[in-house]
């Protein structure tokens, strides 16, 4: 049965809910404006590189909150997949890459080779969602395949493959497009360096981040494993009294024939 909402995804359901509160919060304070990064005159007249840190923290409208919310929430089938621990690592190992990367290119690269042309870059989490989308894209497979065509042209074969071959995961990427095209060319330079940190991630060419892990603490590990421990210790309880086979024998089952021979020594 597949799971629904935020099952089994809780580091999901934190950025699904952080995306839209961040976002009401900022409007309400009307602080929208410390958000979004001009190197000219943010960085190179005011000295304001804590911009470089806060960025990302916010969206600055609400057709961006909209369409990274509902594509957080499908990329909710990557935690799932890889398990909360490990998706916690990747947003924190990443999370420097992603927030300093483009800034820092775009100030440094991008900005003087287009004259001075191309001085913004709007805010928000527009590289993780991108970095999470290389994940999606490579480790979820597709379940189908289908062609999108009008019609067949004149003189064509009816055996002619002809059309845009989609497959069902297709769909999935029409809201982080929305994402990238959303305010240009900034949004689409967030986006595609998110998309080359998730690629570096995937092969293990970040320094450190593919093989780090948060501690278990973070997201309450202890508990999770005392909960798993107790719908074990749960099962194994009726499937004994099922059987006819209490916990005491099922435990002296599963010692095996070492331990009886341990006992033997010890004159039990």
């Amino acid at each position: 049965m597949l799971a629904s909402g935020f099952t089994n995804a809780p580091i999901t359901r934190f950025l699904v809910f952080g995306t839209v509160i961040a976002a009401f919060l900022a409007s309400l304070t009307d602080t929208k404006y410390y958000f979004w990064i001009q190197p000219q005159p943010h960085l190179f007249s005011y000295w304001q590189f804590w911009r470089l840190f806060t960025w990302q923290l916010c969206y600055t409208n609400s057709a961006e909150v909209l369409f990274a919310a509902m594509t957080f929430y499908q990329l909710r089938v990557v935690e799932r997949l890889w398990g909360s621990r490990k998706f916690a690592s990747f947003i924190f190992s990443t999370f420097p890459y992603t927030t300093l990367l483009p800034p820092i290119l775009l100030a440094a690269v991008i900005r003087p080779l287009s004259f001075g042309h191309i001085n913004y870059l709007p805010a928000g989490p527009t590289a993780i969602v991108f970095a999470l989308l290389a994940q999606y894209h490579a480790a979820v497979p597709y379940i189908y395949k289908y062609r999108v065509s009008s019609s067949l042209p004149t003189g064509t074969s009816p055996n002619q493959e002809y059309g845009l071959m989609l497959t069902s995961k297709s769909t999935s990427y029409l809201l982080p497009m929305q994402l990238a095209l959303s305010q240009l060319p900034g949004s689409a330079i967030a986006a595609a360096i998110g998309w080359i940190i998730g690629f570096a991630y995937r092969r293990e060419i970040l320094p450190g981040a593919a093989r780090w892990r948060v501690p278990g603490w973070v997201i309450g590990a202890s508990e999770q494993k005392e909960r798993y421990d107790t719908l074990r210790r749960r099962m194994e309880g009726e499937a004994g009294r099922a059987t006819g086979v209490d916990n005491n024998r099922q435990h002296a089952r599963r010692r095996g024939l070492v331990g009886g021979l341990i006992d033997q020594f010890r004159g039990a």
